[in-house]
């Protein structure tokens, strides 16, 4: 349930009305707007008259969410939320990029993609520590060492950087190591690792599952929301289908979808969406165009012997093109970079 207050009520006025809703046994998240206060009450709310809700004096309307996402949904959050990460906001105005390579591999090769992506225009740091990996034979990243081989670069280019989680254990660790806690496609419906990354105090990049719905995407969001973090961004990477062309298919269509159903911001990984170097331009200006906050891209110093994803990472020249380009799509839209 959604209570709108009237644009005059005071914060003291609406804190009273929350304490008087609490009463009714159910929780009451408080949400400031452009035009005044929206309450979202969670629990059971079953059994409470809203017509007895309506008639409280400060309240304009009272609406009832039938979606089984609350903290996430846009009618709890009229405003877009925006992530702040080490002074780069993500969902604001300006796009965030996020680029680097699929996988840490060496200190010269995580330096050298870091540098060139910071100078090409990039607010944000790439790179796989701990890989998540079809065989189990293939490169399972260098976990710990990756790690501290990010530390490095952040700390040569300033670059806050994102990484993936693949398990609670590691909580601790990222919570000192990490700004971004990246949550991969795999583990999107991990719910005991959703809800422990959702008692951190960094930002979650929560990437959609392989093949999930919008729903069920936004649900797992509200697992990471509902245990107490609420800078959560999503992220569409492209959903398995029938096609092979293609290692996904980026679903376009997503990014309206999320931005009327949530206030979270969403950004778009046309690298795995293609798994084709030659796709992922058209697909980032395709998502720019459709209103994504941002892109998070693989960028690799030299793609032909890449421990993963080489196909479909770029060369720093190309990176740096691809920025050139998306540069009037995003003015286009009222964007920047």
């Amino acid at each position: 349930m959604v209570v709108v207050l009237k644009p005059q009520t005071s914060r003291e006025q609406m804190l009273v009305l929350a304490e008087n809703l609490k009463k009714l046994g159910v929780n009451v998240a408080i949400t400031e707007g452009v035009t005044g206060y929206v309450l979202g009450i969670l629990g059971d709310t079953s059994k409470i008259d809203q017509e007895r809700v309506e008639l409280f004096p400060e309240v304009e309307k009272v609406m009832r969410v039938q979606e089984p996402y609350k903290k996430a949904n846009r009618k709890f959050h009229p405003n877009d939320t925006i992530v702040d990460i080490c002074g780069r906001q993500i969902g604001g105005n300006k796009l965030a990029i996020i680029a680097g390579p699929c996988s840490v591999e060496t200190p010269e090769q995580i330096t050298s993609v870091a540098n060139s992506v910071k100078n090409s225009g990039a607010g944000l740091l790439r790179g796989g520590a701990f890989k998540p990996r079809t065989s189990p034979y293939a490169f399972q990243g260098l976990e710990d060492e990756g790690l501290e081989l990010l530390k490095v670069a952040r700390a040569n280019t300033g670059l806050p950087i994102v990484t993936e989680i693949m398990s609670p254990k590691y909580v601790e660790i990222f919570e000192e190591a990490v700004d971004v806690v990246q949550v991969g496609a795999r583990n999107m419906q991990n719910f005991d690792l959703l809800k422990e990354v959702g008692k951190m105090s960094k930002p979650i990049l929560l990437k959609r599952g392989l093949a999930n719905t919008i729903e069920e995407w936004l649900m797992s969001a509200e697992y990471i929301m509902a245990s107490g973090n609420e800078n959560v961004i999503l992220c569409e990477r492209g959903i398995r289908t029938y096609e092979t062309y293609t290692r996904n298919t980026l679903d376009i269509s997503a990014i309206p979808a999320i931005k009327k159903l949530s206030h979270l911001p969403i950004i778009v990984d046309p690298s795995h969406a293609a798994g084709r170097r030659e796709m992922v331009l058209p697909l980032s200006l395709a998502a720019i165009a459709a209103g994504a906050d941002g892109l998070i891209v693989e960028v690799h110093n030299d793609p032909a012997n890449a421990k993963c994803d080489g196909p479909q990472s770029l060369t720093p020249e190309q990176f740096q093109d691809l920025m050139n380009r998306i540069k009037p799509i995003a003015e286009s839209v009222g964007r920047e970079l």
